[in-house]
């Protein structure tokens, strides 16, 4: 610490008299963090889900001074976890006034520095780096050329300066060595060019650069983090073998392990409006049923495990559910309203442009996949809330859903819609013999708003059991009896807009 505000220290030599010690940033990574960890700081603020193995093995890294590299499917808070490296460094460290390369005033680097120490002594002046100012990020691209990283020769300083090309004060320095004394990620390192990763060799290990034949000694001074897909190591190009050697500790990224600490990140990161807070209540099922939907997508044999889904899967499709809620509000001129079930025909484009289908996917088409991925959810959240279906198939007088499935033999039908007001939403779930009663015998202490939200959930549940037939209409759900519909259904009816697919028919007869 230093008995003066650092913006009080102006020279070189009042920084030599305020006791000031060098250190590399490594160092200073290291011993920032092992008084962090001693006081019980938290640590990476808001990354949720890794206390237990990321965090872990980010801090053994950082003690053992290590390059560092996040392998990891997409959306798994790698940038985000470099990018609070940063709260690691000191408020301000001191570099030479003018310097391009953040010259360390005790220890210059650049020539440019060194001819001003030389000139000025103590008397050089320095300023003050914020550690905001300390972190470079660059997206590896396939056009990412050597100049970019490293630098080039600049003929215009050449010629003004009238030096020859071999002068260091002739070059133009790229984002690496202007990165001295701080933090510099690259993101996606596969996607960058073999040879450029092999330019990154002596950086990481001799710290020298070459620009234009002229080999330059720099002992550049930098944390360098990399961000990588694993599996597109195959698809769009590798890391290759030395470079990987030299990046000291490969940490493995995941996604939640639990739903609890997905809707964590979920309501954490899902930008939700003040007036639509007040607006719409939203039940815990329903952010659990939106986490589920991720779970069942990361497992499905529709979508390619090797790109991941996203979390950003999950909180698109919590913001989409609750704008979609607040449109049926606003259309029904109502003050308040509860999340439903059918408000999730609203989620289908937050989940379609976030999953990478294979080739079955696609035959079915991304917005069909989305809405089996929702029956799905359902089907396996069913059976936290009503008995299980299928152990009443063989004594289908004893199950609590015969009332219900008799109404619908009957020819009887349910349209759910997704712009019904309140009023009418309760009608029409109360016109269901037998549903009111299901639901207050498994949960009769929840309050009407919770009821209602049940009674529509034991539909699609039964749905996806097979009990009833489900159809998805452009602009909501339709029940019906599961065997008039098998024989009442014609080629026409499956042209219509409120056909099921093919997924969700063969979904049906499981």
């Amino acid at each position: 610490m230093f008995p003066k505000k650092v913006t009080q220290i102006k020279t070189l030599g009042q920084l030599k008299s305020a006791g000031y010690r060098s250190r590399s940033i490594k160092e200073e990574l290291r011993e920032n963090l092992i008084v962090k960890l001693k006081n019980k700081e938290t640590l990476f603020q808001g990354i949720l889900g890794f206390d237990q193995s990321v965090i872990p093995d980010i801090q053994r890294a950082i003690l053992s001074r290590h390059n560092i590299i996040l392998l990891g499917l997409r959306g798994q808070a790698k940038t985000r976890i470099a990018r609070l490296m940063v709260d690691l460094l000191d408020e301000y460290v001191p570099f030479v006034a003018g310097s391009e390369l953040n010259d360390d005033p005790l220890h210059p680097l650049s020539r440019y520095a060194k001819d001003t120490i030389a000139e000025k002594g103590n008397d050089t002046c320095i300023e003050w780096m914020h550690r905001s100012e300390r972190y470079t990020e660059k997206l590896a691209t396939p056009d990412v050329s050597i100049a970019d990283l490293i630098g080039d020769v600049d003929p215009i300083k050449a010629a003004s300066l009238k030096l020859p090309y071999s002068d260091e004060r002739v070059i133009h320095f790229g984002l690496i060595p202007r990165s001295h004394r701080g933090l510099f990620v690259i993101n996606e390192l596969p996607d960058l060019q073999a040879r450029i990763q092999v330019a990154l060799f002596n950086i990481l290990q001799e710290r020298d650069i070459q620009i234009r034949g002229f080999k330059l000694r720099l002992p550049l001074d930098i944390q360098f983090v990399f961000t990588a897909n694993p599996e597109d190591y195959t698809n769009r190009g590798a890391i290759v073998t030395p470079l990987k050697d030299r990046i000291e500790s490969q940490i493995l990224t995941h996604y939640p392990k639990s739903i609890e600490t997905a809707k964590q990140i979920t309501q954490q990161e899902a930008r939700i409006a003040p007036a639509q807070k007040a607006l719409i209540k939203v039940p815990e099922m329903v952010s659990t049923l939106i986490e589920q939907i991720a779970f069942e997508a990361r497992g499905s044999e529709y979508i390619d495990a090797k790109s991941g889904v996203s979390a950003r899967l999950s909180i698109s499709a919590y913001e989409n559910l609750i704008s979609a809620a607040e449109r049926r509000s606003i259309i029904n001129n109502e003050k308040e309203t509860t999340v439903r079930i059918s408000d999730f025909i609203g989620v289908i484009p937050a989940i379609t442009g976030k999953v990478e289908l294979v080739y079955e996917g696609e035959q079915e088409g991304p917005a069909k996949v989305a809405q089996y991925l929702m029956g799905k959810a359902v089907r396996s959240m069913f059976t936290q809330y009503f008995p299980d279906p299928e152990k009443f198939k063989r004594k289908p007088d004893e199950s609590p859903y015969k009332r219900i499935a008799d109404w619908f033999k009957r020819g009887n039908s349910v349209d759910l819609l997704g712009d019904l007001s309140n009023r009418k939403y309760e009608e029409v779930l109360l016109n269901v013999p037998g549903l009111q009663e299901l639901v207050k015998k498994y949960h009769h202490e929840t309050d009407q708003e919770m009821k209602l939200l049940l009674m529509e959930f034991a539909l699609h549940g039964l749905a996806e059991y097979s009990v009833l037939s489900k159809y998805v209409l452009d602009i909501g759900f339709q029940f019906k009896d599961l065997l008039s519909s098998m024989f009442t259904m014609s080629d026409d009816d499956e042209g219509e807009g409120g056909d099921e697919s093919d997924l969700l028919r063969a979904d049906m007869f499981r």
